[in-house]
């Protein structure tokens, strides 16, 4: 008997983005040079998968450094680290690498920059995010100003409206973040924007190719990690673009497989740090259960890569 048909649309670009596969090749290249084990702060990317997969290669993952032993060697995440982190480190002569992303490395060091040009920070951002945390770690308190929505906007307290520079946290919503932007706009008529988009090429795509599949599918699934920013904003943006259907899975093994049936148009995407291999479990698990056709929706190509940074942890 033939099983019954479906429509899977493929978002392009998804998954792995560049700095994610630096990251991940930071602790497996230390791994290789320097052997088990290799401690980590914090997880490496937000995906559970990845971590249990570097785990098993000897990574150790900790909260904070009191949790690496003395002489260890670290790698510090993607998401970037307050200032104190590395000085801690270096204090107890722990050897480090810093794996943060560059283009999360580039929002730190334009805030640096306008905070030395005397400007007070207003960074649009998620309050608790690892990346968040990071940035505004990179200068004393007070000198960043958090605002995660646009009715904060009104009521923000700045030292002088004349003096303030805007950053972002890489893995916003693109959407969102423009009408942010467009208030503190509207009422600091001053304020220093970057010289380039904080927001990532890789959050810009997803979302880009997840708007073009959105309203030609009954449901999507985008599959990523519950605490990954860059996935739960790419659920966001396909429910506004047409598909209120829309559910963030970690794993096969995490869906509810009576949402979809027969004749259906799915689209499939995955965050910024969810392997390829994921996507392809869920294609496989779908087969069995349907005839597919698949077509993939490209709406550019990626083709960014980063340098690993100099490691010497011996």
């Amino acid at each position: 008997m033939n099983n019954p048909p479906l429509t899977i649309l493929l978002a392009k670009p998804r998954g792995f983005c560049a700095g994610v596969d630096r990251a991940i090749q930071i602790v497996e290249t230390a791994l290789e040079r320097y052997g088990a084990p290799i401690y980590v702060r914090h997880e490496i990317v937000h995906n559970r998968q990845v971590v249990e997969r570097l785990e098993n290669k000897g990574a150790i993952f900790v909260d904070e450094l009191n949790e690496v032993p003395e002489f260890g060697r670290v790698i510090f995440s993607a998401h970037g680290v307050p200032k104190t982190v590395p000085l801690e480190a270096e204090k107890r002569e722990l050897l480090y690498v810093d794996a943060t992303c560059p283009l999360v490395s580039k929002v730190h060091n334009e805030a640096i920059h306008q905070y030395k040009a005397g400007n007070q920070i207003i960074l649009i951002g998620h309050d608790g995010h690892p990346e968040v945390i990071g940035t505004m770690g990179q200068l004393p308190p007070g000198a960043i100003l958090l605002v995660e929505r646009e009715e904060q906007v009104a009521n923000l307290k700045v030292n002088d409206p004349k003096k303030l520079a805007l950053v972002t946290q890489t893995t916003l919503s693109v959407d969102d973040t423009a009408d942010i932007v467009a208030s503190l706009r509207k009422r600091f008529a001053n304020i220093i924007e970057p010289r380039s988009d904080d927001i990532c090429y890789a959050t810009t795509n997803r979302q880009d190719a997840v708007k073009a599949i959105a309203d030609c599918c009954d449901l999507i699934v985008v599959i990523g990690a519950p605490n990954s920013s860059n996935s739960n904003r790419l659920v966001e943006v396909a429910k506004r673009a047409g598909c209120p259907n829309t559910f963030l899975i970690e794993h096969t093994k995490c869906m509810d497989w009576s949402l979809i049936q027969s004749h259906m148009t799915i689209g499939i995407t995955a965050g910024a740090s969810a392997p390829e291999d994921l996507v392809s479990d869920f294609i496989s698990y779908c087969g069995e259960l349907y005839t597919l056709e698949i077509k993939e929706i490209t709406v550019r190509e990626e083709n960014v890569k980063f340098n690993l940074p100099r490691m010497n942890l011996s």
